[in-house]
């Protein structure tokens, strides 16, 4: 029992951990296409809404009410294509999603507002409108940000709630808060509004939260902790864009240890995966603001230094120097082992256009580092 109230508050931890913390790039890249693909649904949605006016018309609904769903729907429509303009720009604006996130559930707010002007009722019973504030929370599943989704569910009863309590307090008589198409509004049925309002932000989280756990699994290398060559493919593109827009450069790093396999062989795997950790460790040290380290695969990582050839050359030399320097233990009182890499380094622009060039080129000097004797780096070609 009591190990099970441990896992209990454990993943309770992790849960709000991940929901608060802001999101890894690999996940915030994730997120900006969601925000696009969001924009056209609401985009969609707004369009489709058009409809929903007319419907009430000649169903023999009022006028009023037809009025004011119109002046919403058209008012959707017209900010629904301004957000999809900002989501279609290169540039990525992080203060888009929070305010497309509060404008969903503001507009929503808003047409119940001016529904309850003409008929308090209205404001506060009318489930086709309401529904909307659902779809607003549940939109926010496609941003992979957890805060994201307690922003727009925290909003949404906030707003409501002070809605409501207001038409509550304004209302001078309380057949105003009934009516045969609408029914009777009490506090019980608001409250039991505001509380199907937090479920629905509970069970968005619950999928971003698992999202995110799944991103992680599929981006991270379990042993290392590092991003992996998924991770990369996806981020590469994204911090080459802001380069180029700094107008700075970018060498990409392909460094593998050497003789590795010789250490799996005398001590053990386990041995090995503490001496990639211990590689791992030690180039952390080392590394500044804008540098990413990820594991390729086996005992090979690549190394991005938003640095020229010449200096990104100096740094990993230095880098070198200090790994074959720093033995580690492969188990407790056991004898310390030298561990040395080989590298080769490649530039943007000059040695590659996209991702792959830049590798192939790394990887082809990084050979010829292996031929010259190992233990070294190379950022020309021979």
């Amino acid at each position: 029992m009591g190990a099970f109230e441990t896992d209990a508050v454990a993943g309770l931890r992790d849960f709000r951990r991940r929901l608060l913390a802001r999101p890894d790039a690999l996940m915030l890249e994730l997120g900006a296409g969601g925000e696009l693909l969001v924009a056209r649904l609401r985009a969609l949605l707004s369009m489709a809404m058009l409809s929903m006016p007319l419907v009430n018309l000649l169903a023999g609904g009022k006028a009023s009410e037809t009025m004011v769903g119109l002046f919403g729907v058209v008012l959707a429509i017209v900010l629904s294509q301004a957000w999809l303009a900002l989501a279609r720009q290169r540039q990525r604006h992080r203060w888009l999603p929070w305010a497309t996130a509060a404008y969903d559930v503001s507009l929503t707010t808003l047409v119940l507002a001016i529904l309850a002007v003409d008929s308090p009722v209205t404001g506060l019973n009318s489930m086709v409108v309401w529904a909307f504030y659902l779809v607003s929370i549940a939109m926010t599943a496609l941003r992979n940000d957890g805060r994201l989704t307690l922003f727009s569910g925290a909003l949404a009863i906030a707003q409501y709630g002070v809605l409501a309590a207001a038409i509550f307090a304004l209302v001078p008589n309380p057949d105003q808060l009934a009516s045969i198409d609408y029914g009777t509004v009490t506090a019980s049925n608001q409250i039991q509004r505001l509380v199907l309002l937090a479920l629905m932000t509970a069970i968005t989280a619950t999928i971003v939260y698992r999202m995110q756990k799944l991103v992680d699994m599929s981006g991270t290398d379990g042993l290392t902790g590092l991003p992996n060559r998924t991770w990369l493919v996806h981020r590469f593109p994204v911090m080459l864009d802001a380069i180029r827009g700094q107008g700075g450069s970018l060498a990409v790093c392909l460094i593998d240890l050497d003789y590795f396999k010789r250490i799996n062989d005398e001590v053990g795997h386990l041995a090995g995966d503490r001496a990639l950790r211990h590689v791992v460790g030690v180039l952390r040290q080392q590394m500044q603001e804008g540098d990413w380290l990820a594991r390729l695969g086996g005992e090979e990582f690549a190394l991005l230094l938003p640095l020229p050839l010449g200096r990104a050359w100096e740094r990993l030399e230095a880098m070198r120097r200090t790994v074959a320097t720093q033995p580690f233990a492969p188990e407790h009182g056991a004898e310390l082992m030298r561990l040395t890499f080989s590298a080769g380094i490649a530039s943007w622009p000059q040695d590659g256009a996209d991702l792959s060039q830049l590798l192939r080129r790394a990887d082809l000097r990084l050979r010829h580092a292996k031929l010259e004797g190992r233990n070294r780096v190379l950022a020309r070609d021979p």
